[in-house]
């Protein structure tokens, strides 16, 4: 097997994806709404959520942990709110039809939020705020995650990565999107690390000891990542307020687990000793610019803020300010020309779910 990178054609990928989807037992629409949320994520350079993550659904659907034709219902409802429960079906699906109904009575209402119990991994936090983009809205989401984060003085996972994303429009300038881990890290970029064999930076994990981890395995044997600021000195106690606001909007208020009772997104990780509610936790936000502002001037500000916090004058060594977001609109407009990298390790993975479903991929 070669080494180096080989590129795919985004809409290759996708297809690819919808039709291993389809071929696990999912509804076709079902499976392309899943392969769409993969899409986006190796779009716009999330590279470990995209379709490196298509053999651990394979192997969920598999091992008969997901439902891959989920009746997702709302369980309890006022005009702005509501709360949704995903049959244990795929995040991917469940996400996006949570998110639909938020943004529905988001236009309707002028706010709301909805919270999701009973589903799984939803792919990248930021997928769903670009959707409330393309109807005018400002959009967030939250997700809860199996637990992968000690809390600011533990020496053990508690807490899953727990993502925000929200993003607000602009007039000519690109959306302002926020993506973030409320970890100091991703376990994707661990992961990555792994496939590549490189070493991670200190600050990003400890080892099962409680001490610094500079290599993945120290991370996953025992070990556990570090939430956002690293340390109380850095910020890291800021970090874990933030993993535990999105852990109780998306857990503890939706009825689904929480903290260390999420359940795992691989086989490879043992099921919690007991369960607190139903499958993981979304939350979802939306809002309409003319409950706030004239929804153009609103635009014509974001420009201008932009703009300006582009014109900072640069750091030393620094190539200036980056505008959230910025990276990624720029991957999607590269990819959209060179197709999107994939390293050996991914292929390797695509191909064996290729063999285990029947769908060609080479």
């Amino acid at each position: 097997m070669t080494d180096e990178v080989r590129y795919y054609p985004l809409d290759r990928l996708r297809e690819f994806t919808a039709r291993v989807f389809a071929q696990l037992g999912m509804p076709d629409a079902d499976a392309g709404t899943a392969a769409d949320v993969l899409a986006a994520s190796d779009s716009r350079g999330i590279d470990s959520h995209g379709v490196a993550r298509l053999r651990a659904y394979l192997d969920l659907f598999r091992a008969g942990r997901m439902n891959p034709r989920p009746s997702i219902r709302v369980v309890r409802e006022l005009p702005a709110t509501a709360t949704v429960d995903g049959d244990n079906g795929i995040g991917l699906v469940v996400g996006p039809w949570a998110n639909d109904l938020c943004l529905a009575k988001a236009e309707a209402i002028g706010a709301a939020a909805v919270v999701v119990r009973n589903t799984n991994h939803y792919g990248i936090a930021g997928y769903y705020p670009l959707r409330a983009l393309a109807r005018g809205l400002i959009g967030w989401s939250m997700t809860n995650s199996s637990k992968l984060v000690a809390p600011l003085g533990g020496a053990e996972r508690m807490l899953g990565t727990n993502p925000i994303a929200i993003a607000f429009p602009c007039e000519t300038e690109l959306p302002v999107v926020i993506d973030l881990a409320t970890s100091a890290v991703a376990f994707g970029k661990i992961e990555i690390a792994a496939r590549q064999g490189r070493p991670i930076p200190p600050g990003w994990a400890i080892d099962g000891d409680g001490n610094t981890a500079d290599a993945p395995d120290q991370m996953w044997d025992g070990g556990a990542l570090l939430p956002l600021g690293s340390s109380r000195d850095a910020g890291g106690h800021k970090g874990f307020c933030l993993g535990a606001m999105v852990d109780i909007l998306t857990g503890v208020l939706s009825g689904a687990n929480w903290g260390p009772f999420a359940p795992p997104f691989v086989l490879t990780q043992p099921l919690p000793p007991r369960g607190v509610g139903r499958g993981l936790g979304h939350y979802f936000g939306a809002m309409r610019l003319d409950g706030f502002l004239d929804p153009a001037e609103f635009r014509r500000q974001m420009d201008d803020w932009v703009r300006t916090m582009r014109a900072t004058k640069p750091a030393p060594g620094s190539p200036g300010v980056v505008i959230p977001g910025e990276p990624e609109w720029k991957a999607a407009a590269e990819r959209a020309v060179t197709g999107v990298p994939l390293d050996p390790a991914v292929v390797a993975d695509l191909r064996y779910v290729s063999r285990q479903t029947g769908v060609p991929f080479d």
